[in-house]
Formats: structure tokens, C-alpha cells, sequence
């Protein structure tokens, strides 16, 4: 069914809208105003759908995005920060399995739409059944519904051969659809298992990756399934959700010094017993670390996903502002992989109304540790773990860290003495300019803030 004219200028209008509303989402100051360019131009183009001359079942269309619709506003009113990364693991999700139900209804039409059209499809089809099967385990575990990796015998021969199957059999399906339904069954379910396979053996440390990259899929996807449709809405946000996903894959696999395929197809373990951790860990009270702050000329302060949990971030500001009347200067640093999805601890910094000029990345930071007086650590491990520059043992060897234990003292929030998420001790905890606090971030920062009204 071609659309009029006017269809296809609504539906380009608001493909340039997604482009703009990106173009916003590229800085923290902007990125409210993109995301609400980018919904007006998803509602222009399904508004403009539903004036398609001839088109059938407006009602179950109208009920779809009135359940889908109130399901999305009800859950992101409710969601907790802490529980966003996985919010948008299963939205991507959703993504891709819509991508892949398109390619499904074509095919079940049992209508031709040339070489091209149907190898697209087919690719759709693939890659969102891949996306959605695989954002699911992705929530999952970032939920804590599956607590650990789950890796077959043989995993990688495995991945290998249903991926030769898939391909296999989408290339079947474009030979001799639509005139063989039983094999556009399998295809379908064999793309859904090799998602699940896939995702399955990859580590919470990885996740934040794995969801960048199921996004660039299901953008792919989408944007496959628009040529399909004839839709350019669909074409230019697919491409543009596809190119911008993969551009971030890329940057958070350099950020932990890892390439793609090792994580998507070696488990994060270490490849032998590691360098010996001397020394011990050294308690310290709220009481003196509120004083190590307040007596300091320069505070960094350091957040992770403990601080998220915690719900500490507004503590941490009304403590940030007490420093800096005592004449302290304080600022964040942010490793590219901090949280458990790109961007998160500086979603949350700036929900409690920290400045962005305070918010620093790793590479504009970490040559200031070294003049520090205190470098605060704030429910992270992993991102601080010197080891990751001397051990090459470990599994995070290689990968670039904030260098908080070259600060003169530094003192880490930490609900108890446990590993990070990718299960490695931290040497920094045992060095002997660290000190521990133990408990959680947010009544560890309200005590730290009633000893610096006292000292005022």
C-alpha cells in the first residue's frame, strides 16, 4: 500500500525530528529538550499513519497504542534511576521484536516483495529476533531475576553453528518464501534461541556493552523492516538509532579495553590467579573522613552504582555544597562504564542538580588525581581497581580506570568488604592511602554532612 504524499512529508518531517532530537541527546544541557523533539516526531509519524487512505483495523491499531502507550507512561513513572538500564534493555527489546513481527506478518501475507525487499526483511527479522530474545537476558539479569552467567560446553561452537543455521535458513526463506511457512517458523525460532545462547554466558560487568550493541541491532533492524513497509520514518531513525548505537558499542568497548568479540564470546575470567594483594583494609570513621574533606584545598569525588542503589546522590550535593562554602574545591569524575548503561551517574548527578561544568569524564580528569587532597570513591570498585594497570591476570588488565589512589588520601563508601561486579579484588582498598567506610552511601553521606555543619 502506498502512502499519499502527505503521508510522506509528515513521515519525513518527523524523521528529521529523530535526527534533531538526537542531534540533542548529545549533551547532558540539551538532552531533555532532543528527547521531547524526538517524541513529537514519533507522534507526527503516527498521526500521519492512521490518514492512509484504505488502511484496515484502526481499532486493534488504536488499542495497541493506548495499552502500549499507558504500559510505558505508567512504568516510567514509577521506575527507579536504579532500575533504568534495564527499563531500556527491555524497551530495546520491545524494538527488535517489533522489527522482527513486521518481517513475520509479511511473510504470513504470502505476497512477494522482490529480491531486495525480502532479503531485508529476512535481515530484519534476524537481527531484531537476536536484539529482542537478547535484551531480555539482558534485563534479566540486570534485574537480579537470572543472578549468574549460564555458559554451554562448546559455547562458541555453539553461537558459530545456529548462527550458520540462521543465516542458513534465511537464505531459504528468500529463495522460496512465502511458499514454505514451516521453514519461516524455524528461521524465526532459531534467530529467538541464538539471541538467548549469545547473551546468556555475558557477565553483568558486560551488560552496559551488550545493551549499547543490542540498540545498534535493533535500529538495523528497524531500519530494514522501513524499506520493507516503505516507510522513510522507519529507513532514517533505524539508520540513525543503528549508526549512533554501533558508535557507542565502539566507545565502550574502548573504554574497557576490550574488543567485541571478546565479550560477547570470552567469559570475564581471570587467566590465572593474579598478583598477591599485600596489606590490609583500614577502617575509617564518618567523623574523620568529614574532616580529611573539610581541611582539604581539592576534593574528587568519585560515584558508582552503589551510590545509585543508595539513592545517595542528593546527599552527595548537599555535601558537595558544604565543602565548597568551606572553601573546597570538589569535582565528579565519571568512568565511561560507571553504573550498569552509558550516561548513568550522569543522569543521576544531574537529577540532584549537580552542574555539568562539575562532571568530568575519565580522560579529562585523571591527570588531576595527583593534586588531589581526597579522592571520595562512592559505591564504585572496579573503575578504580589499580590492577586493571599492573595485574595481568585479571580480567580487567588493560582497561582504562580513574586513577583515584594517586590522590594524596582516599576513602572509599562501601556497603561491605564484597568484590565488584566482575567478581575482582581491589588492590586500592589495601593501599595504604585508603581508607573504608562502611555502609551505605546515602546514611554515610548524611553523617558526613552533620559533621561538616559542626565544624562550620
Amino acid at each position: 500500500m502506498t502512502a499519499p504524499f502527505y503521508v510522506q512529508g509528515a513521515w519525513f518531517v518527523g524523521a528529521l525530528l529523530f535526527i534533531f532530537g538526537l542531534k540533542g541527546m548529545s549533551s547532558p544541557a540539551s538532552a531533555r529538550r532532543g528527547i521531547v523533539i524526538a517524541g513529537y516526531g514519533m507522534l507526527l509519524a503516527i498521526a500521519a499513519t492512521f490518514l492512509i487512505p484504505g488502511l484496515q483495523n484502526l481499532g486493534l491499531m488504536a488499542l495497541a497504542l493506548v495499552i502500549g502507550g499507558g504500559a510505558a507512561w505508567i512504568s516510567a513513572q514509577k521506575v527507579k534511576m536504579t532500575d533504568m538500564p534495564q527499563m531500556v534493555a527491555i524497551y530495546n527489546g520491545m524494538g527488535g521484536g517489533a522489527a522482527a513481527a513486521i518481517a513475520a506478518v509479511e511473510f504470513a501475507k504470502g505476497e512477494m516483495h522482490g529480491l531486495v525487499a525480502t532479503t531485508l526483511a529476512v535481515l530484519g527479522a534476524l537481527i531484531g529476533a537476536v536484539s529482542f530474545t537478547g535484551s531480555c537476558v539482558a534485563w534479566a539479569k540486570l534485574q537480579g531475576v537470572l543472578r549468574k552467567a549460564y555458559r554451554l560446553p562448546a559455547q562458541n561452537a555453539v553461537n558459530v553453528l545456529l548462527a550458520v543455521i540462521a543465516v542458513g535458513l534465511g537464505l531459504v526463506v528468500i529463495a522460496l518464501a512465502p511458499e514454505r511457512p514451516e521453514l519461516v517458523i524455524a528461521f524465526f525460532v532459531i534467530a529467538l534461541v541464538l539471541g538467548l545462547i549469545v547473551t546468556l554466558p555475558i557477565g553483568g560487568a558486560d551488560m552496559p556493552v551488550v545493551i549499547s550493541l543490542f540498540n545498534a541491532f535493533t535500529g538495523l533492524a528497524v531500519g530494514f523492516e522501513g524499506y520493507v513497509l516503505g516507510n522513510p520514518a522507519l529507513i532514517i531513525a533505524g539508520i540513525v538509532v543503528g549508526a549512533a548505537g554501533t558508535l557507542l558499542t565502539q566507545l565502550m568497548a574502548k573504554a574497557m579495553n576490550r574488543p567485541l568479540s571478546n565479550i560477547l564470546f570470552t567469559p570475564m575470567v581471570a587467566s590465572g590467579p593474579g598478583e598477591a594483594i599485600s596489606g590490609s583494609m583500614k577502617e575509617v570513621g564518618a567523623i574523620d573522613a568529614a574532616a580529611m574533606m573539610r581541611y582539604a584545598s581539592k576534593v574528587i569525588i568519585v560515584p558508582g552504582y552503589g551510590m545509585a542503589v543508595a539513592h545517595a546522590q542528593h546527599k552527595v550535593w548537599e555535601m558537595t555544597e558544604l565543602l565548597e562554602e568551606a572553601g573546597v574545591e570538589v569535582k565528579f569524575a565519571i568512568h565511561p562504564v560507571a553504573g550498569r548503561m552509558p550516561g548513568h551517574m550522569n543522569v543521576l548527578l544531574a537529577e540532584a542538580g549537580v552542574p555539568y561544568d562539575k562532571i568530568f569524564d575519565l580522560e579529562e580528569i585523571n591527570g588531576e588525581f595527583g593534586q588531589a587532597d581526597v579522592a571520595l570513591v562512592i559505591g564504585a570498585n572496579d573503575v578504580v581497581n589499580p590492577s586493571a594497570r599492573t595485574d595481568k591476570a585479571s580480567p580487567i588488565y588493560g582497561m582504562p580506570i580513574l586513577d583515584a589512589d594517586k590522590a594524596q588520601n582516599v576513602i572509599v563508601i562501601k556497603r561491605g568488604k564484597g568484590t565488584g561486579y566482575s567478581g575482582v579484588e581491589n588492590a586500592l582498598f589495601y593501599t595504604d592511602n585508603c581508607r573504608m567506610l562502611y555502609g551505605d552511601a546515602q546514611p554515610m553521606a548524611g553523617e558526613i554532612i552533620q559533621h561538616l555543619k559542626s565544624m562550620a
